[in-house]
């Protein structure tokens, strides 16, 4: 494989099935043939990192954000030389970007997806379920080169690279010891005594996922934890009038629910957690309207270039862009979250409207 220039690359996961997350399969093809390679038999896939760090072979993902996470994390793999397909799709402004619909658009293909959200861990994997793993992987070398030519076409490739190789970058952040509510939706929104319930069960959740080795949501879902920290049971009869819980959920863990909330409704309140708050000003008058004028201006330059506009410049660059209000190209090179490709895309008119909105 090592004399390819293209090679297409897909993972499967079992993400739907187990408390930890792993890779249970690679597909990688060439123009002439698919190799599948099954971790969880090889173990040990050292082997496969100078192909992936190779940067004279283009490796083609379709979303390659997760995959870029997973490599990683389960085999400390890098890619050099990423070509994503989806990300691709959104510099061409189309507005479907799944492989399928692509795949439909482009060539009249339609995906087999039954088998999407099978376990990938079961061993052996049955034949139908190998051809499926490699049909994705098969069509990713003649849609790169498809796309490659549009991309040229709009004068976008380099952009377009530029962004693969940020994208390939991508890693898993670390838990960091940080409380667990810190990433759950709707937090923010809690008191802090229903904080202190929602952190204990959310524990609890965790604690018997990977006991029994079950993803979270199959434990109990995240909408459940919430209405339980809102409303705080403190008996099995007013958990049941709540009704969240099913039968077979109420006798497997109602009075373990109930004792652990009990326990965090015992916390003193000088224990009780905080959720971490915004301490970044207000934006004053000056900084909204230059924000209001951005936003302005980007839909009009996304719809005029075809391009998505939260690629082009998504909120986060606006809002740091209008802060530090640049009154040149150069200053523009200033702000973290700006990117290369988008200086060198859309800076000169960044820099026009922002000198506009100061007179």
């Amino acid at each position: 494989m090592e004399n390819e220039e293209t090679v297409g690359v897909d993972l499967e996961a079992d993400s739907l099935f187990h408390y930890q997350e792993k890779v249970c399969l690679i597909q990688m093809a060439t123009p002439a043939i698919c190799f599948l390679v099954d971790p969880l038999q090889v173990g040990d896939l050292s082997a496969l990192k100078p192909f992936f760090a190779n940067p004279d072979i283009r490796k083609v993902f379709h979303g390659s954000d997760y995959d870029m996470r997973c490599l990683y994390k389960d085999f400390g793999i890098t890619v050099n030389n990423l070509f994503d397909t989806q990300l691709a799709c959104r510099f061409l402004g189309m507005q479907f970007t799944g492989l399928d619909a692509v795949l439909n658009l482009f060539y009249h293909i339609r995906l087999e997806k039954k088998f999407q959200k099978k376990d990938w861990s079961q061993r052996p994997l049955p034949d139908e379920m190998l051809a499926y793993a490699s049909q994705d992987a098969v069509y990713l070398n003649v849609l790169s080169k498809q796309f490659e030519g549009k991309l040229i076409e709009t004068g976008r490739l380099d952009w377009f690279l530029d962004e693969c190789n940020l994208q390939s970058l991508v890693r898993t952040s670390a838990a960091n010891g940080e409380p667990r509510f810190f990433k759950f939706k709707g937090a923010g929104r809690l008191g802090r005594r229903s904080l202190a319930v929602l952190e204990a069960l959310l524990e609890f959740r965790d604690s018997i996922a990977k006991k029994i080795d079950r993803p979270l949501y199959q434990v109990i879902h995240n909408h459940v934890l919430l209405k339980l920290a809102i409303e705080k049971p403190r008996n099995l009869q007013h958990l049941k009038g709540i009704e969240v819980f099913s039968v077979k959920q109420l006798q497997r863990y109602g009075q373990q629910v109930i004792d652990t909330i009990g326990i965090a409704m015992e916390l003193d309140s000088s224990l009780l957690p905080t959720y971490p708050r915004s301490h970044e000003p207000v934006p004053d008058a000056q900084i909204s309207a230059r924000i209001a004028e951005l936003k302005k201006w980007r839909e009009s330059m996304a719809a005029c270039m075809e391009i998505e506009p939260g690629l082009l410049c998504n909120n986060a660059l606006i809002t740091a862009i209008s802060i530090k209000n640049p009154q040149d190209i150069e200053a523009l090179y200033d702000i973290e979250e700006i990117k290369p490709w988008q200086i060198a895309a859309v800076g000169k008119q960044i820099v026009e409207v922002l000198q506009e909105s100061s007179k």
